[in-house]
């Protein structure tokens, strides 16, 4: 099981702790558009794989500098978070695996659409994404990229991933880091056992 950090984490550890399943994350960060930065013209994943909304770019007229300034400054994110969450531990083989994907929720898809695809690279058995909550259509344009799509709730409309949590405080990199060691500790104690 992989979740996308930061949001994905608390969820995924649950669900891996749940299903007694190995736990990692995937980094991957949302291409915000300069000036409305939760709106998503694409994201980039770990390995430089990066999926555009090329419709919204044209849209806004953005340029290809602009572009690129964005990808740079994800990039540098990234690697500063890798470093953080990693703790010298390499990326986890997925090839011949069934991938679980998991984020808190999905608005425009995008982050996953860029996990799932540079994921595909690594040849898994199979990749299936699990939400707990994601606009409709979202859920529906992922099936290009992932084998299944996991996700119970699909309100009309769709506003914001946060109205469907009671508490949506943003998850810290102390807390990502708590969790991957408590799930690496779990899944030590599994293989000794």
């Amino acid at each position: 099981m992989l979740a996308l950090p930061r949001g994905g984490v608390p969820v995924g550890y649950e669900v891996a702790e749940r299903l007694q399943l190995p736990f990692d994350v995937y980094v991957v960060r949302k291409l915000g558009v300069p000036g409305h930065a939760e709106l998503a013209m694409g994201a980039l994943a770990n390995d430089g794989t990066c999926v555009v909304d090329e419709n919204l770019i044209a849209s806004l007229r953005l340029d290809d500098e602009t572009i690129q300034d964005v990808i740079h400054r994800e990039a540098e994110e990234i690697r500063r978070r890798e470093e953080a969450y990693r703790d010298g531990r390499p990326q986890a083989d997925v090839a011949g695996k069934i991938v679980i994907l998991v984020d808190d929720g999905l608005a425009t898809g995008a982050t996953m659409r860029a996990a799932a695809t540079a994921l595909r690279r690594h040849n898994p058995a199979e990749i299936v994404v699990a939400v707990p909550v994601a606009a409709y259509q979202t859920c529906e344009a992922l099936r290009e990229v992932a084998d299944r799509i996991v996700c119970p709730f699909t309100p009309e409309p769709f506003i914001a991933v946060g109205l469907y949590y009671e508490n949506f405080d943003q998850t810290s990199d102390d807390e990502v880091r708590r969790l991957l060691a408590q799930a690496a500790e779990r899944t030590g104690r599994r293989m000794s056992a």
